[in-house]
This record gives C-alpha cells, structure tokens and sequence, in this order.
C-alpha cells in the first residue's frame, strides 16, 4: 500500500515572529525549517553572561562593537531567523545599536552548546552562519572548549587554553583565557 506524500512545511521569519510568546521555548528558523529549544540551564546562562561581559570589555571601550544576549532576534534571510546567544556587533555612528537596522554585520556568533540544541548548533546553524559569511564560535561546556568556525573553513580550530579574536577594525588581537572561563562557569575540572 502506497503512502500519501508528505511535503514538509517550510517556515518563514516572519511566521515565527507571530507565534504567540512562550518563555519556556525559544523559536528560530533555519532555511525554513522550524528549531525550537528549552529554557537554558544555570550552567549554559552563567556562560553566556561571562563571554558576553568578557566581549564587551574588549570590544567596548576601544568603539569597535557592542555584544548582545539571546533573546534577540536576527533575520538572515526571509527563511532564517536566529537567536545566537552572544553576538558581537559594529557600533553605529558611535553608539550602540538601537534598532535592528543600525547593527550592521555581524562580527561575530556564539552558541552555547546544551543537549537539546547541540545537533542544531553544531551542524544546521554552523552551516547557514558559514553561508553568511560569520565567524561563529561554538562553546562546548563539557569538553571546556571553544570550536572557533571561520567562514569559508572546512574544520574548526579548537581552543581550550585560549581564543585569539582580532575582527575587522581591532588594530590588536584581544585574547580571551579559556581556562579561568571554564572555572567560573564549571568549578574545577
């Protein structure tokens, strides 16, 4: 017995944007294809708080950027609509972005590995970011690494001690030390 054809939907950024609020969820799009993922744990929080301070004051003072948190929307294309939990982007006309408009292009994502979304993060958003031509760093808490994707690469570099950043406009690479992050994040190893 034959079985009927299925067609997939295919979601777009603007339908996932009028689903109603749920604050146990967080709803993205990739290419059409509807990601939904649980509320973070206190250890994938505490990360993405650290790194995102740690960003801002080597991207801040200097008026190179400005870094946000999730939840914060980012529309790639009408069929792909992202939360990176960190994102670094350039200041406009010498202040923070206040609108979506004024962000500009990324220099930076970062996801914050947690068993529910580590498939999504590792290969369906790594992907789409390389697509978009962003570097995008992918924080492992469990192996305390950091997997740093530069667009156009076919394999990571993987940091454990420390990450060397020097994005566009940075006239000196800033470094951040991986191994107190992990302490602060995890405890002892």
């Amino acid at each position: 017995m034959a079985m009927p054809a299925f067609e997939p939907r295919h979601w777009t950024a603007a339908e996932v944007q009028a689903l109603p609020d749920d604050p146990s969820r967080r709803y993205e799009c990739v290419d059409g294809v509807l990601l939904m993922s649980p509320t973070p744990r206190a250890a994938h929080q505490s990360a993405v708080l650290l790194l995102a301070m740690a960003l801002e004051t080597l991207v801040r003072p200097i008026g190179l950027g400005a870094v946000f948190v999730a939840p914060s929307e980012w529309v790639l294309d009408p069929r792909t609509l992202v939360q990176p939990d960190v994102y670094v982007v350039p200041l406009a006309a010498g202040h923070r972005p206040r609108t979506d408009d004024e962000r500009g292009t990324p220099l930076l994502f970062v996801e914050v590995l947690s068993p529910g979304t580590a498939r999504y993060d590792r290969v369906v958003k790594r992907g789409r970011y390389q697509h978009a031509n962003i570097e995008y760093w992918i924080v492992d808490l469990d192996s305390r690494l950091v997997e740093r994707w530069l667009p156009g690469e076919e394999r990571p570099t993987i940091h454990a001690e420390r990450i060397v950043w020097q994005p566009a406009g940075a006239a000196q690479p800033f470094v951040i030390e991986l191994e107190p992050f992990f302490f602060e994040v995890l405890g002892p190893a």
